[in-house]
């Protein structure tokens, strides 16, 4: 009796330790909440005060001194915008690691997942303030007199230019945008379907049963395309995009293309069925009011994808989903940079019910719940380097001290349809990039994999660490850090 007595003593003692704790880690988390939220309105005061000033610079000729001025005061806001990142990643790792802490010590009365998703739901940890990158952004593009390029409508259209890809880590994701921000704009096409910064970006790939895509996107065959649906913005597809990636052997003078055509979504399942036919598209052109030109452009590559979908048996294979930002002179190319967040990579089809076309779809059902082996959440933002210059032009200085930073580690090649790919069909692959090797992305990769898989791969990664092969893990480059989606 005295047992039992002192068992339901020390279960009390727990239970009122563990409330204890979570009312403290909720009143921290109100408290960090409330400090981030007046900051962020200084911040924005201060941008609203600067705005008319930038304005009137700008308008005013000749008159360095006043934008130099106004410079650093831009400069100032962005740092202290940046304090706040600081801050906010701060607490947040810092209340993983109590809430962790506490379900180690009172394992029977555990409270990180629930404490986890409410402080999911904080504007501090969502980032919902990134509105302030946009706001400053705009005044660094007035100081500089960012003049607009000219807008290309054209129905199919062509991209000649060479891309450098880089991995960020979270915690270092706001200093490089504002690096980027200070010599080039945020770039916000259509800005309803913006939030803050970012626009949401998903991306349907093709392939076959013998992932010949994959496989020749991943050996760099001459001529391996990669052949994807693109829409932008959050909510159902209205208009999108048909697009043909083509490589091409750069030491021989060549450049790898990507082309695209503008689809309604109601045309999208015809046109891969072969039921919209050419002659059809061609009236829609030409009640739209485009040109001859545009028209024969669209024609032949609505052609060439048709032959390749029928030829190879393409079928809606893999989604790629995140938020870009994209920093350019509106339509002009020559230097565009995007950041990708908040990344994941799904299976369109599902392992358990019908495929996108038995359901007479082409892309996955969203009322269908996703199991943890169909997802795959990638923990690094990709920055993209894209630079059109003419014979003999350089890239800016600018561009090189950002390379020289220490935020960025080149990953040749990253290609999120081959990380996707083999990371949710590791069964389908005779081959995998270099990059799965990297410590700071295997743990993602593990939780996407099968339960057999995925504690076979933990055991052996447990006995390697026991024999002294995690040296390289401790020296590694990147942290993992867990990322809200939106």
């Amino acid at each position: 009796l005295r047992e039992v007595e002192f068992a339901g003593q020390h279960a009390d003692v727990c239970a009122a330790a563990a409330t204890a704790a979570a009312a403290a880690a909720a009143a921290q988390v109100e408290k960090v909440g409330k400090f981030t939220q007046r900051v962020v309105a200084e911040l924005r005061q201060r941008l609203s005060n600067l705005q008319p000033k930038a304005d009137k610079a700008a308008a005013a000729e000749g008159r360095t001194e006043d934008k130099e001025r106004l410079m650093e005061d831009a400069k100032l806001i962005g740092e202290d915008y940046l304090q706040l990142e600081k801050y906010a990643n701060l607490n947040y790792m810092g209340v993983h690691k109590i809430l962790k802490k506490h379900d180690k010590l009172l394992p029977h009365s555990p409270c990180r997942q629930f404490y986890i998703a409410h402080l999911h739901q904080q504007p501090w940890v969502q980032g919902t303030y990134s509105d302030v990158l946009v706001h400053l952004s705009n005044v660094y593009s007035q100081l500089r007199g960012d003049q607009t390029g000219q807008k290309n409508e054209d129905a199919a259209q062509g991209f000649v230019r060479s891309t450098t890809k880089y991995w960020v880590r979270a915690e270092d994701v706001s200093h490089v945008k504002y690096h980027v921000l200070q010599h080039l704009p945020v770039f916000q096409f259509d800005k309803s379907d913006f939030a803050g910064d970012a626009q949401l970006i998903n991306s349907v790939y093709f392939d076959n049963e013998n992932l010949e895509l994959y496989h020749g996107r991943l050996d760099k065959k001459p001529n391996a395309i990669a052949l994807r649906i693109r829409w932008y913005g959050p909510g159902e597809p209205q208009k999108v995009f048909v697009e043909r990636k083509t490589h091409r052997e750069s030491w021989k003078g060549e450049e790898s293309v990507k082309e695209r055509i503008t689809l309604d979504e109601d045309k999208v399942v015809p046109f891969l069925e072969m039921e919209y036919s050419l002659e059809q598209a061609v009236a829609d052109l030409r009640a739209a009011g485009k040109s001859e030109k545009e028209i024969d452009a669209f024609s032949a590559l609505f052609t060439e994808v048709r032959q390749q979908l029928d030829s190879k048996q393409l079928r809606p294979f893999i989604r790629t989903q995140y938020m870009r930002t994209a920093f350019q002179i509106p339509f002009d190319s020559t230097v565009r940079i995007s950041m990708d967040t908040n990344m994941c990579m799904i299976k369109e089809n599902p392992d358990e019910g019908p495929s996108c076309t038995l359901a007479g779809r082409w892309y996955r059902d969203p009322s269908l719940p996703i199991n943890r082996n169909e997802i795959t959440r990638f923990p690094h933002a990709v920055l993209e380097v894209k630079l059109s210059l003419g014979q003999g032009q350089e890239s800016p200085a600018w561009v090189q001290e950002l390379l020289d930073s220490g935020y960025l580690t080149e990953v040749h090649k990253f290609s999120k349809f081959i990380h996707g790919t083999c990371t949710l069909f590791p069964e389908l692959v005779q081959a995998v990039p270099y990059w799965v090797d990297d410590e700071s992305v295997r743990p993602s990769m593990l939780l996407s994999a099968p339960p057999a898989r995925a504690a076979a791969a933990a055991a052996a990664a447990t006995a390697a660490a026991a024999a002294g092969s995690s040296q390289a893990a401790a020296n590694g480059q990147h942290v993992s850090v867990e990322v809200q989606e939106e």
